[in-house]
């Protein structure tokens, strides 16, 4: 393993990070405030309380969430899409550096980035709401575990795109509604049952569902249902990457 390797892309695009805080940081900070203001103080007020918690208290775990996987995918694809857009990613080809070392420096600074932002956005709520962690344990590891299963996503979207229209196209119109219609502002329960059953196709449910109890300990989905499908997901993403380089798809032309 070229530890320097991985240590210098990971450096690189942590950098990158920091010299851009307006756009990486703040922007995403205070557009997510702008959903606990409307949401958690407005609307919150005329609706009652979900599974005995208030309701600007339930939509913290799904508003987080709903950064964090944007986040991630966004930093991501982004991250890889720029060395093909530059030319420079037939440097990292020449170099003695394997996929593994070049997957392990951009997806950790992706899934470091967004935790980061989901930490900050998670501070930033108690200025708005008050609400409680029961497990801190699962949180971080829900956290963790999303962040890097969706920063491979991401890569895995900046590999396939030819162009920022396309970079852009996934997470706009497929990640946000999902994440909409995956319980971030209300419980599938809440739901008549035909549409509980076709929500249960949304693998965003099950994220935000055992991120939700890793809060309060309740949850829309088991425990243990929600993990195995983040797992599926990560070892998905994780063949997809292991094919595109074994086979130079998108990259080597």
């Amino acid at each position: 393993m070229n530890f320097q390797a991985v240590r210098s892309i990971y450096s690189f695009e942590m950098a990158r990070f920091f010299r851009t805080l307006s756009q990486s940081l703040i922007s995403p900070v205070l557009s997510t405030s702008l959903y606990f203001i409307v949401f958690g103080a407005a609307i919150g007020s005329r609706i009652e309380e979900i599974d005995g918690v208030s309701y600007g208290a339930f939509i913290v775990p799904g508003l987080i969430m709903l950064s964090v996987l944007t986040q991630s995918i966004s930093n991501a694809s982004f991250g890889i899409y720029f060395p093909k857009f530059l030319g420079s990613i037939y440097e990292l080809h020449t170099a003695p550096v394997s996929f593994v070392e070049i997957v392990l420096g951009y997806v950790g600074a992706a899934a470091t980035k967004s935790a980061l932002i989901g930490l900050v956005i998670l501070a930033t709520a108690e200025f708005f709401v008050d609400f409680e962690i029961l497990h801190w344990g699962a949180m971080l590891a829900f956290l963790a575990l999303t962040c890097i299963s969706f920063s491979l996503f991401g890569f895995i979207i900046g590999i396939w795109s030819k162009n920022f229209e396309q970079l852009q196209m996934v997470p706009l119109l497929v990640i946000t509604p999902l994440v909409f219609l995956g319980g971030s502002f209300y419980s599938i329960s809440m739901l008549p049952p035909f549409w509980q059953t076709v929500t249960l196709f949304n693998p965003v449910v099950y994220l935000i569902s055992g991120f939700r109890w890793a809060f309060y300990g309740a949850a829309d989905i088991n425990i243990g249902v929600s993990l195995m499908m983040i797992a599926v997901f990560m070892f998905i993403c994780l063949g997809i990457i292991a094919w595109t380089f074994k086979t130079g798809y998108k990259i080597k032309t």
